[in-house]
């Protein structure tokens, strides 16, 4: 089959490689999109230590069934799926309560680290255990359903806010994922979300997707922004989208005492915490990790348009002009976001 592999930092090409095997609870599927996450931009040139050459990376991913283990039945050739990027064992004490984001034996496709390989979905064919495959409804394009997995992400981190009616959001960070929890936030009954960024491209974008305010945070103070539209208490939730430490002690300041910042942004291991702010006025700082079990709810949100993709892909391509659009990519072309891969 032809793959993208990355043998080493940086370089990129359309190489021949196996048909992966499959085992008795797996399928192989043959992959008809594969989004370019920022991870794997991040991976590219090895900033990220989880993308070690060589490695064929792609998680975000929608496909039709080619081949099925022999202990699946209730999969058959043609069917059209996605697939979650956790690989969860399905026993350990975490899985087992239903936190299978958290499995002491996560494996991530399309990644490689100190600890495990495992290969992705910029290729013609990846095999995956059928038990984080999920079928897709006819009408959804497959470049739609290669975005379900950021959703997952997106929707996850709202399920873990405790957001009431009315309530006022600040989403901090309109990348792709902030893009999909502005989105989420108001489907979970908030009436005032605040989108926040640096580039005025993509706050626009914010508003037409429905952000009901926007802030540049090089033309704006933030938290006195926020605390402007919130009779001077800041807003009731915080989800932070970059994973910056700026970003982090902005959307503690923008948050009213008692409030919760949650974090998904994820691009730097340490960052600075005003931890006097968070003790005094009880902020509760809460993490997310992917997503836990929401695949079905996302397909169904998707489907219904209540959550929206289209206006985020920027290109779709064939796999072999894979490495130009990641070169593109990791140099910040401008208002280039999810870029789809069509093997």
């Amino acid at each position: 089959m032809k793959a993208l592999l990355l043998s080493e930092y940086k370089h990129l090409a359309l190489t021949d490689m196996p048909e992966p095997e499959i085992g008795p609870e797996e399928v192989l599927i043959r992959v008809k999109a594969c989004g370019i996450c920022g991870s794997d931009v991040h991976g590219y040139d090895g900033s990220t230590g989880r993308r070690i050459p060589p490695i064929v990376m792609g998680h975000e991913a929608a496909g039709t069934i080619a081949e099925v283990g022999r202990n699946v039945k209730d999969l058959v050739e043609g069917d059209r799926v996605t697939f979650d990027s956790t690989v969860f064992c399905g026993h350990c004490f975490f899985c087992r309560r239903g936190q299978a984001n958290l499995c002491d034996h996560r494996e991530v496709l399309g990644v490689s680290c100190d600890d495990y390989r495992r290969g992705g979905a910029f290729a013609e064919y990846v095999a995956v255990p059928r038990r984080i495959c999920y079928r897709l409804p006819p009408e959804l394009p497959f470049s739609h359903a290669a975005m379900i997995e950021a959703i997952g992400v997106a929707v996850h981190a709202v399920s873990l806010t405790p957001i009431q009616i009315n309530d006022t959001a600040v989403v901090m960070g309109a990348g792709m994922i902030g893009l999909l929890t502005l989105q989420a936030a108001k489907l979970a009954g908030c009436g005032r979300v605040i989108s926040v960024d640096v580039d005025d491209t993509r706050l626009e974008a914010a508003r037409k997707l429905g952000a009901t305010h926007t802030v540049n945070a090089k033309a704006l103070d933030t938290p006195e922004h926020v605390k402007a539209l919130t009779e001077g208490r800041g807003a009731d939730v915080a989800i932070e989208c970059v994973g910056a430490t700026a970003t982090i002690q902005n959307s503690i300041a923008s948050v009213r005492k008692g409030g919760t910042v949650t974090l998904v942004g994820n691009i730097t291991p340490n960052i600075e915490l005003p931890l006097q702010s968070v003790v005094a006025r009880q902020i509760r700082v809460q993490g997310s990790c992917a997503s836990s079990g929401e695949y079905p709810a996302c397909i169904d949100l998707l489907s219904r348009g209540a959550i929206r993709v289209e206006p985020m892909i920027s290109a779709t391509a064939p796999l072999d002009k894979g490495p130009e659009w990641f070169e593109r990519l990791y140099r910040g072309e401008p208002n280039l976001m999810k870029v789809v891969l069509e093997p």
